[in-house]
């Protein structure tokens, strides 16, 4: 059953694969009780904002799900797809962009893509299950960093650069802009300054930074000043813009090749026209409207505020997204979260072994622009009454996390 799949006779439907329901909000009904919601992608608060709400009911009677039919290459080519295209290359500083169906295959495809045998990948260890998976295609040699090392860093392009001399092969190196499970930002910055010793192309994953990072949203790349620099920026529609789709943007010559030897687009039915002026509405309203990253930044500090006062760690994160790090077992975490669930009404999503190191918990919030204050106080309020729970060993000594066997 693997590491996870060997809790599900207990997790099923509760901690794993939970059913929220009602409108997409920051109260929603969790087995037939509210509760405060901070488990939403939706950082800008996109989902049911009314503009967007009609734009997406307007495509839908417009064109319904089908159109266009057939692959990009073959049939399924629009005026408005390169709209969109055009639009995100703008918006993030690059020469052209190219839609993607999906982010996951999205970015595996990328770099499947882009790299043959003789190439070498340098990588932080931290990335994205989509960039590990990915990896695991390439025929040639990865060197993976501790996350955010840089001195590892650069001990891993003096290795590259000795391969690939010998190969005659390029060297990739992949980060992200804002790591998901942590919140903290990769070193972009840094790693930029290297390309002063080392020749290399840096492919940036920014699936949580874009819409949430830098002055105009346009990602962490800007928020680090070095947006010029990252080679090949992605990012997913499934975070600040509530939706399906993704996009990589880079040099027109780099999104050409892409565009003639990506096979998960080149053999993929086009994003339906429902979905793409859904993003083109989306993408308006980001630029258009910059008090919806400011309003989820007031929550941000707010409740990141709130737990610090209460002695509650966030980790290294200086993101939107807000973990809340502890220690303690599988049990413990199980124990903790159905009594925030079930006796305060906080629905927090937990993260375990081997999504993060063994012995560690991670309680993580995500706050988004749709959030209140009051919001913000009634799960601080939760959370302050749980410390003294999680300091006399409540949970650990709990009839449930005894009975999970780890």
């Amino acid at each position: 059953m693997g590491p996870l799949g060997k809790h599900s006779e207990f997790a099923d439907g509760y901690f794993s694969f939970p059913k929220l329901e009602g409108e997409i909000a920051p109260r929603m009904r969790f087995q037939g009780k509210e509760v405060l919601t901070w488990s939403l992608n939706n950082y800008l608060g996109l989902a049911n904002h009314p503009e967007v709400r009609k734009a997406d009911a307007e495509a839908a009677a417009k064109w319904g799900a089908a159109y266009p039919m057939g692959a990009r290459m073959m049939s399924g080519q629009t005026s408005l797809h390169e709209q969109l295209e055009d639009e995100l290359a703008e918006f993030v500083g690059k020469e052209k962009s190219y839609l993607l169906n999906y982010g996951y295959q999205g970015i595996m495809s990328v770099i499947d893509s882009i790299l043959d045998r003789k190439d070498v990948v340098v990588y932080d260890s931290e990335c994205h299950a989509c960039i590990i998976d990915a990896l695991r295609m390439h025929l040639g040699k990865r060197y993976v960093f501790p996350h955010n090392d840089i001195e590892n860093c650069e001990k891993q392009l003096e290795r590259a650069t000795k391969l690939a001399a010998e190969t005659g092969g390029g060297i990739l190196v992949i980060t992200e802009g804002v790591f998901g499970m942590t919140g903290d930002q990769g070193k972009l910055k840094e790693i930029v300054e290297l390309k002063k010793k080392f020749d290399f192309r840096l492919l940036v994953d920014d699936a949580h930074g874009f819409g949430t990072m830098g002055k105009t949203g346009a990602g962490t790349g800007e928020e680090q000043g070095v947006q010029e620099e990252i080679d090949l920026y992605f990012s997913t529609f499934a975070k600040s813009m509530a939706s399906i789709g993704a996009f990589i943007a880079g040099d027109a010559n780099v999104i050409l090749y892409l565009r003639y030897n990506m096979r998960s687009q080149i053999f993929a039915k086009s994003l339906p026209m429902l979905l793409v002026e859904g993003a083109l509405k989306r993408l308006e309203l980001l630029r258009s409207k910059p008090e919806l990253k400011d309003d989820l930044w007031k929550i941000v500090h707010a409740l990141r505020k709130g737990l610090h006062d209460n002695g509650f760690s966030t980790g290294r994160s200086d993101s939107p997204v807000t973990p809340v790090v502890l220690n303690g077992t599988v049990g413990e975490a199980a124990a903790l979260s159905r009594d925030l669930r079930e006796n305060y009404g906080i629905f927090c999503s937990v993260v375990i072994y081997p999504v993060i190191p063994k012995g560690m918990i991670i309680l993580r919030l995500i706050p988004t622009a749709v959030h209140t204050i009051a919001d913000v106080e009634e799960t601080i309020r939760a959370f302050a009454s749980v410390k003294d729970k999680l300091t006399s060993g409540f949970y650990k000594n709990s009839e449930l996390a005894l009975s999970i066997v780890e």
